[in-house]
């Protein structure tokens, strides 16, 4: 292979990532000054130079390094055109892994909150894909609402020209834009306009400007953090102790600022076709913002009172580095439990991610006073072969989490000594998916150890369902107005506190809950006021400071 070969330098870039010092530095910047200058014929290369890029913009060594590299990300527009019109197949910058490359768009079924969203932000740049539609009829469903006598056509005859109708209903108007305001002015709550615009299952492509794609999206940064010495490694991470570690400062953000923020999060949801409940309903008002150090911010989202679960606390965040976005965390929280998803984009898993993602875990101990961290089978590779490849079972497993299912702890225990006894062995993928079909937790309360082994969230919701069937033929207004009228008469409750009805079919399954104390009744109902709140941080406060509440919890998710 020639020295000067693209593979060679985009290889010799890719491994300076891990290398440090000056001579290390003049290296990097020696490269991408002769890659600057080379043409990319395929997609697959000019991809990877890209996400190289992306890593030395969130994780610069020097400044020279940190203007080479933005220098060269804002030329990716002119060299994707290029290369589209030099007739390479471009279908890999689809992929999801790295989709949203300045120059490219993205195409998929958005959900009606999100196209209402995008719309009216870059109407030019989004189109309905009409090339992917499957179904005429179900426009028939709901077309007729917005356009006047298209039953005389849709309902009898065949080949309906439904692109044509839009064409003249909406006259001047982008298609995108004049659809989703006729949906949005329907006498409906949000969530049947959604139901409803969601049943098309209407194809929507964006191709974004280039200060919102990957590529160039990033937040202002006062003070870039430059790495000058070795990345933090997992094995260099106690995770323990990061937890146990004093509260980082947490400042709330005005409501501008939390915009925008919150709005950087979607477009780099949407463009990796990712739509995260806390970023597409997160509210702006309370966007809360901690500094976790080394140039990493993280950026903390609520949603509000109409938007929340019934039970579960919900809370998002962006992490970003230096103002690039490079991963997110969504926290699902009941007591002091919290469900804990982490993702850290592909291009910067070597990015000091264990660490990261211990100071994140940090903050959310601090601000709702979670303890118990617990890991769905899915984010360590249940159904989820990027998990499988990731290696995310030992990620976790090495930051100190437990299996909860003794068979699986026992096949851990295994495998761990052939990992020591046995040089250059590694874990199959069958077994990694063996070992992925039960949850994961991490304590910091040796006393509360295994309390929450054997809960899940959903067979409460299962638990209500069978009670519904069995005593109310499965009527579920039936089920709800019993329920509300049995735990009002136990806790003595007056009022209409909005979340009443969710907490009722819960209560309503708990054995003598009207020989509760007084005492622990009124918190119950402070509990249950406390879900529509200004935020859910009191929420939590509460529920972790009513002990029977909790262990009645546990035991009707645990059965």
């Amino acid at each position: 292979m020639p020295q000067n070969s693209l593979e060679l330098l985009l290889n010799r870039l890719d491994e300076s990532k891990g290398g440090f010092g000056p001579r290390n530095a003049k290296g990097i910047q020696s490269l991408l000054q002769r890659l600057s200058k080379r043409r990319f014929a395929d997609a697959d290369s000019l991809i990877r130079y890209h996400e190289i890029l992306l890593f030395f913009r969130a994780y610069p060594h020097s400044a020279r390094i940190l203007q080479l590299t933005k220098q060269q990300l804002a030329s990716f527009r002119e060299r994707v055109e290029k290369l589209e019109a030099s007739g390479v197949d471009m279908s890999p910058f689809a992929d999801p892994a790295v989709s949203g490359i300045a120059g490219t768009s993205v195409t998929d079924t958005f959900s009606f909150d999100i196209v209402r969203w995008l719309a009216p932000r870059h109407p030019a740049q989004v189109k309905f894909d009409w090339e992917w539609f499957e179904d005429d009829y179900r426009l028939a469903e709901s077309w007729p609402r917005f356009m006047p006598l298209l039953e005389e056509d849709a309902f009898v005859e065949a080949n309906v020209p439904y692109v044509e109708w839009l064409r003249r209903a909406r006259g001047r108007e982008r298609e995108v834009l004049w659809l989703t305001k006729r949906f949005a002015a329907l006498l409906l709550t949000d969530r049947e306009k959604a139901e409803l615009y969601n049943a098309q299952k209407l194809y929507v492509n964006w191709t974004p400007a280039d200060s919102a794609t990957r590529t160039l999206m990033q937040l202002p940064v006062k003070k870039v953090f430059f790495h000058r010495t070795p990345l933090i490694l997992r094995r260099e991470v106690s995770f323990r102790e990061e937890l146990e570690k004093s509260a980082l400062e947490i400042k709330r953000l005005g409501l501008s600022q939390g915009q925008r923020i919150l709005e950087l999060a979607r477009q780099t949801s949407t463009m990796r076709y990712r739509e995260l409940y806390g970023f597409t309903h997160g509210d702006p008002r309370r966007v809360l913002q901690a500094n976790l150090g080394r140039g990493v911010e993280l950026s903390v989202f609520g949603v509000p009172a109409d938007r929340r679960l019934p039970l579960r606390a919900y809370h998002a965040a962006m992490i970003f580095k230096n103002g690039v976005p490079v991963g997110y965390f969504e926290g699902l929280s009941l007591c002091e439990r919290m469900e804990s998803g982490f993702n850290f984009y592909y291009s910067f898993r070597e990015g000091e991610t264990a660490w990261i993602y211990a100071r994140t875990l940090n903050v959310f101990r601090h601000l709702l006073g979670v303890t118990a961290f617990a890991i769905d089978p899915y984010q360590i590779g249940f159904e989820n072969e990027e998990g499988i490849q990731s290696g995310a079972f030992w990620f976790y497993r090495k930051l100190g989490f437990r299996p909860v299912k003794r068979e699986l702890l026992q096949m851990t225990d295994h495998e761990e000594q052939k990992l020591g006894s046995r040089k250059g062995y590694r874990t199959s993928a069958a077994t990694l998916r063996k070992l992925a079909v039960g949850p994961m937790l991490f304590e910091l309360e040796h006393d509360k150890t295994g309390d929450w082994d054997r809960f899940q969230v959903r067979k409460v919701g299962l638990a209500v369902q069978q009670r519904m069937t069995h005593q109310y033929d499965g009527w579920a207004e039936r089920s709800r107005a019993e329920s509300e009228r049995n735990v009002r008469m136990a806790l003595g409750l007056r009022g209409d506190p909005k979340a009443l009805s969710d907490f009722a079919v819960v209560l309503d399954l708990v054995p003598n809950l009207s020989h509760w104390s007084v005492a622990e009744k009124q918190a119950m109902v402070r509990i249950i006021q406390a879900k529509a709140g200004v935020d859910e941080t009191r929420y939590l406060n509460l529920m972790q400071k009513h002990p029977r509440f909790r262990a009645a919890l546990i035991k009707l998710g645990s059965k």
